[in-house]
Order: structure tokens, then sequence, then C-alpha cells
């Protein structure tokens, strides 16, 4: 289903693409990375896996990327993360299993900040919460505030990665690994120790501020940070079937 929803009650300036798989419940919905869309590998995989064993899900973009209206450079963290709750709110009903990819697991944790009562568990591929602290050089930083924006080579694209001073603030505005993070659910974090993008300590260290007793961890020894090959994306599907299982 293609499908555009209504205007946000919150201020939004752009209508936002989605797919629905319906099916039983949780939701499953998928969270993309950083300039990703919801047309990558790992979307795909998750939708044709809950479509063969009849699983609702939900895949979509976010304002400026992909299918969706808008320019790339003109949203933030906290806008996306107002896409997805949009998601949650007038697209799907009833629990919701969030599948969040590098900064789309970042996002999904503040989805579940807040909307705690809609959540049955969390797996995060490669999670990248407060990624605007750690993954930038003093430099980057430096180049943020006065410049305004900077460009990377991207190892995924022809066209280079841009950052706006707009969106390193928004996410500096919006970290979570300070402390306890109020995660009640089943969660499963994937993550792959050739990891050029997230280290893979830092989920180790998400693990341990999660408030859940039901964390488990899978590193994966030469995995990188698309973490798209078959193996993979078997044990990313083996993580949400888990979380499924504990949802019902």
């Amino acid at each position: 289903m293609t499908d555009t929803p209504p205007a946000a009650p919150a201020p939004a300036d752009a209508r936002i693409a989605f797919r629905v798989t319906e099916g039983a419940g949780p939701t499953i919905l998928f969270l993309p990375g950083y300039a990703s869309d919801m047309h990558g590998t790992k979307a795909l995989a998750i939708e044709a896996w809950a479509k063969e064993n009849g699983r609702a899900c939900v895949r979509f973009d976010y304002r400026g990327c992909g299918e969706s209206e808008g320019s790339f450079e003109d949203y933030t963290l906290a806008d996306w993360r107002d896409d997805a709750l949009l998601i949650v709110d007038q697209v799907i009903e009833g629990p919701v299993l969030l599948v969040g990819s590098s900064m789309g697991g970042w996002i999904a944790l503040l989805v579940a900040k807040a909307r705690p009562d809609r959540i049955a568990g969390f797996v995060g591929i490669a999670p990248a919460p407060d990624f605007t602290d750690w993954g930038f050089t003093a430099e980057d930083k430096t180049a943020l505030l006065t410049e305004g924006r900077i460009e990377k080579p991207s190892p995924y694209a022809d066209t280079p990665t841009v950052t706006t001073r707009a969106f390193w603030a928004s996410g500096e505005a919006n970290r979570l690994m300070f402390g306890t993070i109020p995660l009640a659910v089943p969660a499963r974090l994937i993550q792959g120790m050739r990891d050029a993008e997230v280290p893979w300590e830092r989920a180790c260290r998400l693990v341990q501020l999660i408030a859940a007793d039901d964390v488990r961890t899978v590193l994966i020894k030469d995995g990188d940070h698309r973490l798209s090959r078959d193996a993979d994306i078997a044990i990313i599907l083996q993580a949400i079937d888990e979380v499924v299982a504990a949802a019902d």
C-alpha cells in the first residue's frame, strides 16, 4: 500500500511517503539511517519476512528523504523523530516493534521515550544514539558552527554526505546516553565489529543503559556498518522474531 497521511497535528510542511503491510501485531516499524530511505536492503527484507509470517509492517521515508517531500538539508533529528511519531500516531494501531538502523536506532529510542505505552520491543541495527557527540571531530564541530554545514565523501553513494549545523544542534539537544534509558521492553542490538561508522563498544554501553532486563547484543566480528549481507539479514530477522514472540 502506498499512501500519504494527513497533516500532522504538530507543524509539518511536507507529506510523508509510507508503505503498509497488513498483518498481526505488534506492527514492525522500520526506521532508516541518516540519508537513507525505505527502499534499502534491510527494509525490504524485513517487509518480505513480515508478509511471509503474516505480520504487520510499516516502512516510511523521513521528510527530505526518498519519496517523501521536502529538501534534506531543511530537516533535523527532531523533525525526523516527529515524522516517526506521526506514523505511530496516525498510521499504526496498537503496539509497535521499533526496528532502527544506525540513526534510526537513535530515533527509535526517542520515539520509545515519547510513546512508552505503545512500544512492544526494540531492535537496533548498528544503533547510533548521540552520534553528533562522538561521531564528529573537533574540526568538524568547528566547521559546523562557523560555516553552517560540512560535506564528507560517502562510502554508500556518489554524492557527499551533508550535515548541517541545525541537524548537529538538534542531535546535541536530544542525547540519551548520559544515564538510564527508560526502555522497559525486550530489546536486541546487532552490531558489526568492523563498523567504520559506529564503534562496536557503543552497543555494549547502550546495553548497560537500557532499563529493561531482556536485552541482548549480537556482535558480528566481520560485520560492517550496513549489515546487509544475507547472513546479517538472517540475524536481524531472528532478532525480530524473538522480540515478536516475547511481545505476543
